[in-house]
């Protein structure tokens, strides 16, 4: 290499402190602390999603850790989201909402002749501690990726509309992975569950909130039997299916009923309702410049 009179670190114009600084000023970008913390839950994720007993939970735990240090040391900002002052709060209540919605659609599609529900036992103790595991981790590692990291990420960039928009689709998209998945699986879970959720967070800031929300909303599902997202696993009761898939969601489960669909739609929109008076709509970098402007 060629002689220099002056160091990397004094001029910033070194090939090593130039390569250096665009990548720390990348990786503090919304989009690079974004995606490290999304690959550093996912991995997390899938090292404990299927684990046996407690692992789940465990993992749960560690995601929240990983979460909490990617956004103080890479994205150096607070993580009001977490605030423990609060947190039994608004998981009651995120979970107090998340239970009725399920329940008020399972009791309706029954209404319509749709579902017809047995006793399946299976052991009520054995079913109920391996189903909180496992829908406590799914709840807490799927909402930190897509509402605390991609949602905020992307709202910080184009605002909260877009970011909602943006990772309501992504969400949907991501459970095309799942059994019997198709285009309208695909949509209504972006609907009900993708806007919603970003809905709720917006009301709340709490990622507690729609951790509940959506722990009691999967929790519910598996404990009556009904098929979370294709998947089938052991419930508190058996579930016949009678009817169109529209009304009832098939083998997919309740998320493509066209019932939770349009109750999850009416929700996203009071929520958004109750976030915009609560101020919880933020413009993104371009539109708040525009408004300094």
């Amino acid at each position: 290499m060629g002689k220099t009179t002056t160091t990397p670190h004094d001029t910033g114009s070194g090939p090593d402190a130039g390569s250096g600084g665009r990548f720390g000023r990348a990786l503090r970008s919304p989009l690079g602390w974004m995606l490290t913390g999304i690959v550093g839950v996912g991995l997390v994720s899938a090292l404990t999603a299927t684990g046996p007993g407690p692992v789940p939970v465990l993992g749960a735990v560690v995601a929240l850790a990983v979460y909490w240090a990617v956004m103080r040391r890479v994205a150096g900002r607070p993580v009001p989201e977490l605030a423990r002052r609060g947190a039994g709060r608004e998981v009651l209540l995120g979970g107090g909402i998340g239970l009725a919605f399920v329940l008020v659609s399972a009791l309706l599609i029954t209404v319509f002749g749709g579902y017809s529900f047995s006793w399946a036992g299976n052991g009520f103790l054995p079913v109920v501690a391996s189903a909180v595991a496992v829908q406590a981790g799914a709840a807490v590692t799927e909402e930190l990726m897509f509402r605390g990291l991609a949602l905020q990420a992307l709202e910080q960039l184009w605002g909260s509309r877009v970011a909602v928009t943006v990772t309501g689709l992504i969400f949907g998209a991501a459970h095309l992975i799942a059994p019997g998945a198709d285009a309208w699986s695909a949509l209504a879970i972006a609907l009900e569950a993708g806007v919603m959720l970003g809905a709720a967070f917006l009301w709340r800031r709490s990622i507690w909130f729609v951790v509940g929300l959506h722990f009691a909303w999967n929790l519910a599902e598996q404990l009556l039997g009904i098929p979370v997202s294709g998947h089938t696993p052991e419930g508190l009761f058996t579930v016949d299916v009678h009817g169109s898939a529209l009304l009832t969601g098939g083998g997919f489960g309740l998320e493509t009923s066209i019932v939770p669909v349009v109750i999850g739609v009416l929700l996203a929109l009071r929520m958004f309702s109750l976030a915009r008076r609560s101020g919880g709509f933020r413009p993104g970098r371009r539109a708040a410049a525009e408004t300094r402007g």
